[in-house]
């Protein structure tokens, strides 16, 4: 699933090459991945409107339509946002959906096992979208501190796993909440509220680290990520631990281990997050 690295590469991408730009038309290739409205309101919500801006909110993709009108796309496991400046509205592959604009091109949400969810909603209409409204705060925002992280003391659940949690933190997932819990050495099985003042601190700054690493480098592809042009990313070749189990420690040479942690794979290094 693309995490906020990949998320905020698309949107970066995106807003550059989208902003301003008219929405001619939207052909629906699959509508059951459209959640709000019906096709046919859909159709007319956008059509003619223009692009204002792309934001991102935890995993979350909003572009802004003039006038207060709104798009909201959650990519989930395998969805996809690409701009193409001669693309037409024909079905190519997994698109499910695109977006022709005026003057030529066109925004084509593709989506491998069609998990993603597409919403619209016109001005003063409120977003109304699972999960969204809960999100907790960003991580690369001044909101997200180690005070923020200390003030979970006594929480019995994994540090892995609140980390995971979008309510507490919007946009970590697993990848760089390994990568993280590793350059703060913290063994993801600890308690979250046992974590000391210094060890919230060396977390709030590794998932910093991680998540700006992960930008810089274009985003993590082992399989189905593509960036907003529609490229892989290459931070797959930068990973501490993440996918990496029996491969030596980066630190200490060790062998890096992978254990469940709320039913999600977990990888560490057992030495250097004891």
């Amino acid at each position: 699933m693309p995490e906020l690295p990949e998320v905020e590469i698309i949107r970066r991408y995106l807003d550059d090459a989208l902003r301003g730009r008219v929405i001619e038309s939207v052909t629906i290739l699959l509508p059951r991945q459209l959640k709000h409205p019906d096709p046919e309101a859909f159709r007319a919500l956008v059509r003619g409107q223009h692009i204002e801006r792309v934001a991102r909110r935890g995993k979350y993709m909003l572009i802004h339509l003039q006038e207060g009108a709104h798009l909201v796309f959650h990519l989930r496991m395998t969805g996809s946002l690409v701009y193409e400046p001669q693309g037409t509205a024909g079905e190519t592959g997994h698109t499910r959906m695109v977006f022709s604009l005026a003057g030529g091109g066109a925004l084509r949400f593709s989506d491998i096992r069609t998990f993603g969810c597409v919403y619209g909603f016109a001005a003063g209409e409120e977003i109304a979208v699972p999960g969204l409204q809960s999100l907790g705060p960003e991580p690369l925002s001044d909101d997200f501190t180690s005070s923020y992280l200390a003030a979970l003391k006594g929480r019995k659940q994994p540090v892995k796993s609140f980390l995971l949690d979008q309510r507490r933190i919007a946009g970590l997932g697993n990848i760089y909440a390994d990568e993280a819990l590793f350059l703060a050495r913290i063994d993801p099985r600890r308690a979250a509220g046992s974590l000391s003042a210094v060890e919230c601190r060396r977390l709030a700054e590794a998932v910093r680290k991680v998540l700006r690493e992960g930008i810089a480098d274009g985003g993590t592809t082992f399989r189905d990520y593509r960036n907003g042009a529609g490229e892989s990313g290459h931070h797959q070749e930068h990973l501490y631990v993440y996918h990496r189990e029996g491969k030596p420690c980066p630190v200490c040479g060790r062998p890096v281990e992978k254990t469940t942690v709320g039913g999600r794979g977990t990888h560490f290094c057992p030495y250097c997050q004891s």
